[in-house]
């Protein structure tokens, strides 16, 4: 691990060589954090097609290619960019093994390496607030630094997490891809033929800079959703902007341009993100005591928290925040069929089946609860399906633009999943098996949440109807871990099956809204 000292004087020396303005200086060098933990291979990004169209694919929040504007660049024989390929030449002659080995980790796709950032922030972050004098204190984005720390990104904050990231990065590359082909810049080691190409070839055309417009997204979007990561998330940014100055792939111009046109496309999606729903999410007690009102008042035994003291009800309010392809009616529409009655015989037979699931459970079925636990400290069931669909865009040789379709499709399904599911899950409130029969013995911890609809199916489906469009040939394995996801929780006790047919269900349906967006995107 390098000094703090040792970072600065890198920084700065990068700075003066390239004549880039380092977002936030101070930061990247705080301490010794490092960017590059151990990491998922992936595979040098050498595109089957560079999508040289996908400036025309439809916008989700932005109006357009041109609402944030890029301005021209220099033309390759202005001194300034001249100056620019020379500082790369003689970088290049001087490498030292770290900036070699920094090389090789961005020569895969940056749009899956930050995705794979995003989900180690989510694993880190995702742990439930300990309770203090018997009460549970609340996260405070103001304070992210108090204990508890925030945020608490259970998989309601990670699914919304995840969709914004994601699809900030979609829209924003689309507005690249249209400003590359519109300028038509050639890469530094087209315009310098002594620079070498240590990266794969795109061709592309290099300005603005496809991983600036990632850095410029994430770092900006992943400070505001994960404020106690700004060392790390700032860090990645810088390591990702030089070791594709130092492998000759795009200029400091280059790099320039597309890092602001990521800053500006994530502002415009942390305006809209201020103002959907999730602030008023947690709900308040006054809130909480009425839920439960509800279901007593329809004869129903309400959902209580097993946890000890108990702990308030998980973001009761977020069936509430703005969907990305859901209308509010869509969402009320969308609601499943009631549960069985908490006194009716059917519940009883449903209670007796998770207990005989439990009881009776094989060495397969137990292996299959721990493979999709995703509970505290994990990626979240939303990252589950994100780590799955990663290797099949990375096969496919996707551009990084089509490479972020892929996930800003999935994970917008995986939002509005999440808020179809909790607004099923808190118009019923309805108990987990092992309230309504204490002998039922969990495998796994228990959520702290109601119960119907289970949120492992729902999400499960909307993802795996994704991934099916997508890779077509390959449908019959998503649906298979969708059905496996699901049948986990049953497995663990944790889950009725009504909860998991009406979650597979509803899961499909809310999916299908996605599906039916892409069919018509211009992608195709």
């Amino acid at each position: 691990m390098k000094s703090p000292s040792n970072d600065f004087q890198r920084s700065m020396r990068f700075a003066l060589i390239f004549g880039v303005t380092f977002m936030g200086i101070a930061l990247m060098i705080s301490g010794c954090a490092k960017s590059i933990p151990s990491s998922e291979p992936l595979l040098p990004l050498t595109p089957a097609s560079t999508d040289s169209n996908a400036g025309t694919w439809k916008m989700i929040v932005l109006t357009g290619p041109t609402q944030i504007t890029v301005a021209a660049p220099a033309v390759a024989s202005d001194p300034g960019y001249q100056a620019e390929l020379t500082s790369i030449l003689n970088e290049q002659g001087h490498l030292t093994d770290s900036e070699r080995s920094l090389i090789t980790y961005w020569s895969g796709s940056g749009v899956l390496r930050w995705n794979e950032i995003l989900r180690n922030l989510v694993a880190a972050n995702d742990l439930p607030p300990e309770p203090v004098n018997g009460t549970y204190p609340a996260p405070d984005p103001n304070n992210p630094f108090d204990i508890p720390t925030y945020p608490f990104s259970n998989p309601p904050y990670a699914a919304r997490a995840y969709s914004y990231v994601s699809i900030a990065q979609y829209d924003a590359l689309k507005a690249a891809w249209y400003y590359k082909f519109l300028y038509n810049r050639a890469q530094p080691f087209q315009n310098n033929t002594k620079i070498q190409l240590l990266m794969s070839a795109t061709g592309l055309p290099s300005y603005p800079s496809e991983d600036a417009v990632e850095a410029g997204v994430n770092s900006t979007l992943l400070a505001k959703l994960f404020p106690t990561g700004i060392n790390l998330i700032s860090n990645t940014a810088s390591e990702q902007q030089e070791a594709v100055l130092l492998s000759g792939k795009a200029s400091s111009s280059d790099w320039t341009a597309g890092f602001a046109l990521g800053q500006a496309v994530a502002t415009a999606f942390l305006a809209r993100a201020n103002n959907d729903g999730m602030k008023s999410a947690a709900g308040n007690p006054a809130e909480w005591a009425q839920l439960a009102a509800n279901a007593t008042a329809q004869g129903q035994i309400p959902w209580i928290s097993q946890e000890t003291p108990p702990r308030p009800p998980m973001l009761p309010l977020f069936g509430q925040v703005q969907a990305w392809m859901l209308s509010p009616s869509n969402v009320s529409n969308l609601l499943a069929p009631p549960p069985p009655s908490t006194s009716s015989p059917q519940m009883q037979q449903e209670a007796a089946a998770v207990k005989s699931a439990v009881e009776n459970i094989t060495r397969d079925q137990l292996a299959t609860v721990y493979k999709w636990n995703d509970g505290a400290n994990s990626v979240t069931p939303p990252g589950h399906w994100n780590a799955i669909a990663v290797p099949y865009i990375s096969n496919a040789k996707f551009s990084e633009v089509r490479a972020a379709r892929t996930l800003a499709l999935v994970n917008m399904a995986l939002h509005d999943s999440a808020i179809e599911c909790w607004y099923t899950k808190y118009n019923y409130f309805n108990p987990r098996p092992s309230q309504l029969d204490p002998s039922i013995k969990v495998l796994i911890p228990l959520p702290n949440f109601p119960s119907y609809v289970s949120g492992h199916s729902e999400f499960s489906a909307a993802a795996s109807d994704v991934l099916d469009y997508v890779f077509p040939s390959n449908g019959g394995y998503f649906d298979a871990q969708a059905q496996e996801a699901a049948m986990s929780r049953l497995y663990g006790g944790i889950h009725y099956p009504s909860d998991i047919k009406y979650g597979l269900t509803q899961g499909k349906q809310v999916g299908d809204f996605t599906v039916n967006f892409a069919k018509a995107d211009g992608a195709n």
